[in-house]
Formats: structure tokens, sequence, C-alpha cells
């Protein structure tokens, strides 16, 4: 009997091992399926429809990520910059993009998180080949941010932060490209066209950012899309009907489900990002923007959790230089 027993514990404590070393296993498995729908950063140069990541943190200075900042590629070239935050720049120069490819630059909103590296690449492009006129696409304004056409008037005009700059506003020296910007309402709460060229369409909505004119944008290219919903709160129930059917749906994901407050008045929790990609019948999910308080293990599981509540298709946490292949060629 005795030994019996003894066999018995050493079973136990087996089965205890096993089951804890397998549970480790499923976790780990788990973690990497989040960050493994990526490709590697120089697989956009090649692709014909990607969006590469050029920053996938917030406004902080400890989370090791640039702001935020997406690279649109069609056909192997950049043709498309959505926002343009601390440290894009950087990024930028690493993706290998040339900005004489650039055909427009839009803006979700100009919060320093998402427009304080566009002076810099603007300032750079004087070292390129670029020669054409650059669209560029924001918000209208109010009295905490200005319209887009204001904002870039007020950093490069005769009165402005950077007046050296001013070749590049319309009506200036005829020495250098312009600036040719763009205000899109935030009042209509539907989805409007704003552009289009042979390569690709561009089009957005208005969304809640708390006090803070914003904006949603989609990209169409031959019958495949990417949505990016900038940072809102989800409360205007507008992002919907943008993302329709999108082949890839980039959101923000920079407060947790227990977040309260000036945070949530700002941002969409985990339930809301599961909610909108499911009724948008999204094939492909990425959280970008993320930040201290959503990051690590812990963080995104529960996040991860939280979205499978109500949506259970790919689903994947963004790194700077990320590239998500759309179409290929």
């Amino acid at each position: 009997m005795p030994e019996q027993r003894c066999r018995d514990d050493k079973e136990r404590r087996f089965t205890r091992r096993f089951l804890f070393l397998q549970t480790l296993l499923c976790l780990a498995l788990a973690v990497a399926s989040l960050t493994a729908l990526s490709e590697p950063a120089g697989t956009c140069s090649t692709a014909a429809f990607a969006v590469q990541v050029l920053g996938s943190g917030g406004p902080e200075i400890n989370d090791r990520r640039s702001s935020s900042s997406y690279l649109i590629w069609i056909d192997g070239r950049a043709r498309l910059l959505v926002d343009m935050g601390g440290g894009a720049l950087l990024r930028f120069e690493q993706s290998r993009a040339d900005i004489a490819d650039l055909q427009a630059i839009a803006f979700t909103h100009l919060h320093i998180d998402h427009s304080a590296d566009f002076p810099s690449l603007i300032k750079a492009s004087f070292f390129s080949a670029r020669d054409t006129d650059l669209p560029v696409f924001g918000p209208d304004g109010n009295e905490l941010l200005p319209d887009m056409a204001t904002w870039l008037e007020r950093m490069f005009g005769s009165n402005g932060g950077w007046p050296y700059m001013s070749d590049y506003l319309p009506n200036r020296l005829e020495n250098a490209y312009k600036l040719q910007a763009t205000v899109v309402s935030t009042d209509n709460h539907r989805p409007q066209r704003i552009f289009a060229n042979k390569l690709f369409s561009l089009s957005a909505v208005a969304v809640h950012h708390g006090p803070v004119r914003a904006l949603a944008w989609r990209i169409d290219h031959d019958n495949h899309s990417v949505s990016i919903s900038g940072d809102m709160n989800g409360d205007f129930h507008s992002l919907s009907s943008l993302a329709r059917d999108t082949d890839l749906l980039i959101v923000h994901n920079a407060i947790p489900e227990t977040a309260t407050g000036v945070a949530r008045n700002l941002h969409m929790p985990p339930s809301v990002i599961g909610e909108i990609a499911w009724h948008s019948r999204t094939k492909k999910l990425v959280l970008s923007h993320l930040m201290l308080r959503t990051l690590g293990d812990k963080n995104m599981k529960a996040t991860f959790k939280q979205i499978r509540n109500s949506y259970s298709g790919p689903t994947v946490f963004a790194n700077d230089l990320d590239c998500f292949v759309v179409q290929r060629d």
C-alpha cells in the first residue's frame, strides 16, 4: 500500500507538471499568434498593395515605438501617408520609401503624436527628386486645433513657426512644389469620397475623438481596401460603414476595457473594437497606437479576449515597420 501511494503521488506530480508546461506552451503560442500575421518589412516594396506601420505607438516616450503613421504601398512604391507622428521620419527612411513617389498625405487629426514629423518630412523632400505638388488632406478645426489649411499656414507661412519653408505653400515663389491643402468637413457622419487618381481612391468619415475634430480613412485599390480608424471612441458609430468589407482594418488600441473618464472619451475599448470589426465584416484586424496601458502579455491577452467576444477573424498587434500585404503581384 505505501508503495502504491508513492507511485500515485509521483503520477499526480508528473501530471501537474505536464499540465503546467502545457499551459505555458499554449500561452506562448497564443501570444506568438497575435504578432504572426505581418511579413518582413521589405515585403511591402514588392507587393501590389500593402500597408506598412511606420509608427505603432502613442505619445509616450517609454513604449520604444514611433508615434502613429502608416504608409500605403502600391506596385512596389510608397504612394500615400496617413499621419506622421514623432519618429515616423526615421521609419520612413528605414522602409526605403521615396518621398518623390508620394501622391498624397492624409491626417486623421492634428494631435502632436500624429503630425510632429510632418515638417521634417517636407524639409527632407528638398533633398529629393520631388517636383510635383503634394495634396494634403485633414479635418476642419475648432478652438483646440486649426483646420488643415490653417495648420500649414501657421507652420510655414510668413508669420508661422518656420517662414523659411513658405515656398512650399500655394501662391509663393515658384521654385518648389506646393502643398495643396484640402479641409475635410467632420459635420457629416457618412463616408465621403475625398480623392481619386489612377492608382487609388481615398474616402473619409468623421469619428469621435473627444473635443478634437478627427477622421477615419479608407484607401481602395483594385477591388481591395485598407481602413484606418485613427483615434476615436466609437460614439459616432460611423467607422463600420466606412470599413464595410475592408480587407484590413487598422484600429487604435490605446486603452484597456476598464478605462473611464477622459481616456474613454478619447478612445475606444477592446469591446468596441470587436463590435466594429464584426459589424464591418473586416477580413483582418490590426491593433496599433499601443500604449503602456495596453502593452505587455497580460494586457494584450485581455484585449484579445474582449475582441473575441464579437470578432473571430485574424487579429494582430502591430509593431513599427510591420508590413501587411493586401494584394500580391
